[in-house]
């Protein structure tokens, strides 16, 4: 599943595409994916304009002049592509995409935008899904109603790290999957983030927060690098692994930069570790670590 920094990615190719134009026509050709589309949803959105388009956790949000918003969820291998048609200047990346089109049995919706752009939405398991949302029951949809704040923003500090470990017990892997905890982070990150920290996915969150409620030195170190990792991953658009590419075709190449996830029995790159990556499971979800550096 697409994580943070791959739906961030997502929505800056979308937005350039997709801000200030206008949905002139809605080909949908199934009534659902993982959940029904919304009553009327290619009529409701004909003739809007996308405002702006925002992420939130895992979710993309599609303001629109209509008063609704679009979101929408890529599930497990829902994937955006952006033809951009005979339009060659806006196509620097024409054969890109042409290359990366496959599947198209599985183009389950394309949204034709007044500025000549087709955004088509592809999703063979179809577990990804969209909503139409009134604006002002965004916050407390269903959706977002038990998310927690956003990594990269400012109210994500070690006070609220803190306050969140001290109502948990439970080890850090688990801690940091937590959605409404940290909005977005998933399992990769999370691998990621904590052999960059140096804390073993084991450890508990009481770790976070001293006798008195203040936060730990651990907290705010592991503030410091959950930002950085996804900072880094956003630049480097993301990793792929499995069906995930931008919405020009490109692959993201932060996988190349894992120190951890999917290096079982591998040497740990830590400078002057001798240690070996490990597997576990936690949560039913695999976790990678090294457990000569990571405490």
């Amino acid at each position: 599943m697409p994580e943070l920094p791959e739906v961030e990615t997502i929505r800056c190719g979308l937005a350039v595409a997709m801000e200030g134009a206008t949905f002139i026509a809605v080909d949908q050709r199934r009534e659902d994916l993982r959940f029904r589309f919304p009553r009327n949803f290619s009529e409701r959105i004909t003739g809007s304009k996308l405002l702006i388009l925002k992420r939130r956790a895992k979710y993309l949000c599609g303001y629109l002049s209509s008063g609704e918003v679009l979101v929408m969820h890529l599930g497990m291998s829902g994937r955006f592509t952006v033809d951009w048609g005979n339009n060659n200047k806006k196509d620097s990346t024409n054969q890109i995409f042409k290359l990366s089109r496959q599947n198209v049995a599985h183009d389950h919706i394309t949204f034709f935008m007044s500025n000549g752009a087709n955004i088509i939405y592809n999703d063979p398991r179809r577990f990804g899904f969209m909503d139409l949302v009134p604006a002002t029951k965004l916050i407390t949809c269903k959706h977002f109603l038990d998310i927690g704040i956003e990594p990269l923003s400012e109210s994500f500090n070690a006070d609220y790290l803190a306050k969140c470990a001290s109502k948990r017990r439970v080890n850090l892997k688990i801690f940091l999957l937590d959605q409404r905890v940290i909005a977005g982070l998933g399992n990769i990150y999370a691998c990621e983030i904590l052999h960059r920290a140096g804390f073993s996915p084991r450890r508990q969150t009481s770790s976070l927060v001293r006798a008195n409620g203040i936060p730990s030195v651990r907290a705010t170190r592991l503030i410091s690098t959950i930002q950085d990792v996804l900072t880094e991953a956003i630049s480097a658009g993301g990793s792929t692994i499995g069906d995930y590419a931008a919405v020009d075709g490109r692959s993201g190449y932060f996988q190349n930069r894992f120190r951890v996830y999917g290096r079982k029995d591998e040497a740990c790159t830590t400078n002057g570790c001798t240690g070996t990556i490990r597997r576990i499971v936690q949560g039913g979800r695999s976790t990678f670590f090294c457990g000569h550096c990571q405490h």
